[in-house]
C-alpha cells in the first residue's frame, strides 16, 4: 500500500530502469513470437509501473487477498503491459513466462485470461468492457461495505480500497464505455480511477479518423472529477506529474477520477514510435536493437533483466506483506468488534448458503395460472431477508421485469434525492443500458462476496451479447432475468418478441437457459443457481413468461434440467412430448388427448438443456428412453436447439419467422401453437417412428 504523498516522490534511477526493462520485455516478447502489440505496452510502461510499485495497494504473494485494490487493464490487447508487472511485482510470472507469450498453453496468452494467470482481474477481451467491469467492481465494493461495515467513517473500513483502469482510444469509442461511465458518475463512485492512455493511435492510424471529441470535457458532463497529463520534453510519461494526479484522484472520494494521459506509442522506438504500425505488428530486430541503444541496453541482448533491476522490483512483495499484515489488524479487531457481520462475511466468502435458506422459497398453489415473470419477483422478495449479499435489479424494467427485491432500498449515493436512496440499497437501477449492465454484473461477480442479478426483455440480450459471452468464458455466477420470453408479449411486435434469441443463446457455452415451465420450476431454478454459485459457478439466463401459465405440483427433479412432468398410461411409452416455458401447458393438453385416443403420451418437461445435459447417462435414458423414437419439441421459438433430442422420426412444432402485433392467445393459434397441432405432431412423428 503506497504511504508516499506527492511531495515525498521517490523516484530512483532504478525504477527508471525497471520501467526501460519492461519496455524491452513487451518488444523482446512481440518480437520473439512473430506478433502481438508492442507499442502501448512500452508507452504505458512507466504508468503501469507507478501504479502497481507507488500507488496500488495488493499483495503479489496473494493474488485474491480481499482487502486488495483492483487493477483492470481495458485495452486486453496491450497485455504485456500488464504481465511485465506482474512479472516484476514478484506474482507468480517468471522471464520463460514472458518469453512464451502468445504460445500454446503459457501462462501469458494474447489478452489476459482470468482464472488462468494470477493477477488478472478479468477477462476483458473487447474493448470496453473492461472499463464497464471496472464500474461494476466498483459497485460492488460499495456494496460490499455496506454489507459488512456500513457505519465506518470514511476510508477507515478494512473494505474500503480502489479500483485503478487503464483505457484507451478505443474503450472510449465503444458505446458500452459510455453507458458505463455515466453510471459510475450518477453513482458518485468515488473509489474508481479511470487512466487514459491518450496515444491518438488506432488501427487506422492517427485517431482522427474517428475520434476528436473532448473526452474529459464529456466525462465532465457524466460528473467525473478529471484531469490532464502532458509528456515531458522528449516524449515520456511525465511519472512525477502522473504519480501526483492518481494520488488527487485517491483523495477524490466524492465522483469517479480520470486522466487522460498524452503519451507517444512505442516511445523511444526511433523510427517506430508514433506509427500504427507499432499498435499491432513487432517491431523488427533492427528497430529493437536501435531502441536499446537509446536506452543503454546492449543490443545484442534479449529479455534483459539485471538481478539489481529485478530485487528492487520486487520489494513489491515486501510493501504487500506489510499492508496485509496491517490489513490483517485491522479486520480482527473489525471481527471482535463485529462478531455478526464476521460470521455473515465468513460464510459470504466461501460462498456458502445459510442454513434454512429453503424454507423462505415460496411454494405456488397448484392449478393457478401466474406468470413466471411475477413468481420469479415473488421468490427474490421471500430471500432477500435471508441472503442479505443477494442484489440487483434491471435496465429500467423493474416493474415488468419483478427484479426489485426490497422497494424501500435503491442502490445510490448520498444526496441522491429520491425515496429510498441508500449508497448500500439493494436494488440497483442499471438505467437503459443493457451492454453496460451486463458487464458491470460481470465486474461485481469478479469482485466477489455478493451476488448479483439483472434483468430486461430476453429480446433485447441482443444488446448485451458480448458481455454475456464473456460471462460464460470467465464462469462466472451472474443471473439474467430475461422476460417476456416471446410471442406471447403480444402486440409489442416483432421488434419486441424473441424468436431466435433461445437457441442463440444456448449456443455459447458455458451458460445455462433456463425457461421455466410455471411457477414452481421457476423457484426450483432460483434455487438451484444459487447452489451452484460456488459449486459449479456458471452464468444464467432465466427466460419468464410474461402472460400467466397453469402451475403444477412441485418437483425437485427440475433442478436436473429435464424430468417426467407426466408420465404415459403405457409401460413405455410410445410418444415423448418435450417442451419449454409456456409450451408445457400445451404438450399437457396434447397428451390428454392424445392418451384419450389410446396413445401411451409422456410429458418431459425440459427448463434447462444444458442442466439435463450435464446429468448421467443413466439419468438421461430414463427420462427420454432411445427406444423411444416417436417424439415431439415444442418451444415458442426456432426449432434449432431440439434436432439432437427428437431424432429423425421427430417432430418440431416451433417459429421460424418472426411474430406480429396482436394478442397473444391469437398469435399462439395462428403459428400452431396449439394442443390440437401438437398432438397432429405427435402422431406424425408415431407414422414416422413406424415406416
Amino acid at each position: 500500500m503506497s504511504t508516499q504523498t506527492p511531495e515525498s516522490f521517490d523516484w530512483t534511477d532504478l525504477d527508471r530502469r525497471a520501467v526501460d526493462t519492461a519496455r524491452l520485455l513487451a518488444a523482446d516478447a512481440v518480437q520473439k513470437v512473430g506478433n502481438g502489440h508492442p507499442g502501448t505496452a512500452m508507452s504505458l510502461a512507466p504508468a503501469a509501473y507507478t501504479i502497481f510499485q507507488k500507488v496500488m495497494k495488493h499483495d503479489p504473494a496473494d493474488p485474491e487477498w480481499t482487502g486488495r485494490d483492483r487493477f483492470v487493464l481495458s485495452p486486453g490487447h496491450t497485455s504485456l503491459t500488464l504481465y511485465t508487472q506482474l512479472f516484476l511485482a514478484g506474482y507468480e510470472l517468471e522471464l520463460d513466462d514472458l518469453k512464451a507469450f502468445r504460445t500454446q498453453g503459457s501462462k501469458t496468452p494474447g489478452h489476459p485470461e482470468y482464472g488462468h494467470t494470477a493477477g488478472v482481474e478479468t477477462t476483458t477481451g473487447p474493448l470496453g468492457q473492461g472499463a464497464a467491469n471496472a464500474v461494476g467492481m466498483a459497485m460492488a465494493a460499495r456494496f460490499e461495505r455496506g454489507l459488512f461495515d456500513p457505519e465506518a467513517p470514511e476510508g477507515t473500513s478494512p473494505f474500503d480500497h480502489m479500483i485503478w483502469a487503464i483505457v484507451s482510444d478505443g474503450d472510449l469509442e465503444e458505446g458500452v464505455s459510455a453507458e458505463a461511465s455515466s453510471l459510475a458518475g450518477h453513482q458518485k463512485l468515488g473509489n474508481l480511477v479511470f487512466l487514459y492512455d491518450d496515444n491518438h493511435i488506432s488501427i487506422e492510424g492517427d485517431t482522427e479518423t474517428a475520434f476528436s471529441e473532448d473526452v474529459l470535457k464529456r466525462y465532465e458532463a457524466y460528473g467525473w472529477h478529471t484531469q490532464r497529463i502532458e509528456p515531458t520534453a522528449d516524449g515520456d510519461v511525465d511519472v512525477p506529474a502522473l504519480h501526483a494526479a492518481l494520488e488527487a484522484a485517491r483523495a477524490e472520494t466524492g465522483r469517479p477520477s480520470i486522466i487522460a494521459m498524452r503519451t507517444i506509442i512505442a516511445w523511444p522506438a526511433p523510427t517506430a514510435q508514433n506509427t500504427e504500425a507499432s499498435h499491432g505488428s513487432a517491431l523488427g530486430d533492427e528497430e529493437i536493437a536501435a531502441t536499446k541503444r537509446v536506452l543503454g541496453f546492449d543490443p545484442e541482448q534479449t529479455f534483459e533483466v539485471s538481478d539489481e533491476v529485478l530485487r528492487h522490483a520486487r520489494r513489491a512483495l515486501d510493501r504487500g506483506a506489510e499492508a496485509h499484515a496491517a490489513w490483517d489488524k485491522k479486520i480482527a479487531e473489525w471481527r471482535t468488534a463485529q462478531p455478526e457481520r464476521a460470521e455473515l462475511f465468513d460464510r459470504v466468502s466461501k460462498g456458502e448458503l445459510p442454513k434454512g435458506w429453503q424454507d423462505a422459497l415460496p411454494v405456488f398453489e397448484e392449478g393457478k395460472s401466474v406468470a413466471t415473470r411475477a413468481a420469479s419477483g415473488k421468490i427474490l422478495q421471500a430471500l432477500g431477508p435471508v441472503l442479505p449479499e443477494l442484489w440487483g435489479g434491471s435496465a429500467d424494467l423493474a416493474g415488468s421485469n419483478n427484479t426489485t427485491i426490497d422497494k424501500t432500498s435503491s442502490f445510490l449515493p448520498k444526496g441522491n434525492p429520491l425515496p429510498g436512496a441508500n449508497p448500500y440499497g439493494r436494488t440497483i437501477h442499471f438505467g437503459i443500458r443493457e451492454f453496460s449492465m451486463a458487464a458491470e454484473m460481470n465486474g461485481i461477480a469478479l469482485h466477489g462476496n455478493t451476488r448479483i442479478y439483472g434483468g430486461t426483455f430476453l429480446v433485447f440480450s441482443d444488446y448485451m451479447r458480448n458481455a454475456v459471452r464473456m460471462s460464460a468464458l470467465m464462469q462466472l455466477p451472474v443471473t439474467y432475468v430475461w422476460t417476456h420470453d416471446s410471442i406471447g408479449l403480444g402486440e409489442d411486435g416483432p421488434t419486441h418478441q424473441p424468436v431466435e434469441h433461445l437457441a442463440a443463446l444456448r449456443a455459447i457455452p458455458g451458460l445455462n437457459v433456463v425457461r421455466p415451465a410455471d411457477a414452481n420450476e421457476t423457484a426450483i431454478a432460483w434455487a438451484e443457481i444459487l447452489k451452484r454459485h460456488a459449486t459449479d459457478p456458471a452464468p444464467h439466463g432465466l427466460a419468464l413468461t410474461r402472460q400467466g401459465v397453469p402451475t403444477y405440483a412441485p418437483n425437485e427433479d427440475a433442478a436436473k434440467g429435464g424430468y417426467v412432468l407426466a408420465d404415459s398410461s403405457t409401460q413405455v411409452p410410445e410418444v415423448i412430448i418435450m417442451a419449454t416455458g409456456s409450451e408445457v401447458q400445451l404438450a399437457m393438453a396434447a397428451r390428454d388427448a392424445l392418451e384419450a385416443g389410446g396413445t401411451g403420451t409422456r410429458v418431459v418437461s425440459m427448463p434447462c438443456v444444458e442442466w439435463f445435459d450435464q446429468q448421467p447417462a443413466a439419468y438421461r435414458e430414463s427420462v427420454l428412453p432411445a427406444a423411444v423414437k416417436a417424439r415431439v419439441a415444442v418451444e415458442a421459438g426456432i426449432g434449432l436447439t431440439w434436432y439432437r433430442y427428437v431424432g429423425d422420426a421427430g417432430r418440431i412444432v416451433s417459429l421460424e419467422h418472426f411474430g406480429a402485433s396482436a394478442d397473444a392467445n391469437a398469435l399462439f393459434a395462428e403459428y400452431g401453437f396449439t394442443p390440437e397441432n401438437v398432438a397432429a405432431a405427435a402422431r406424425a412423428s408415431l407414422a414416422a417412428a413406424r415406416a
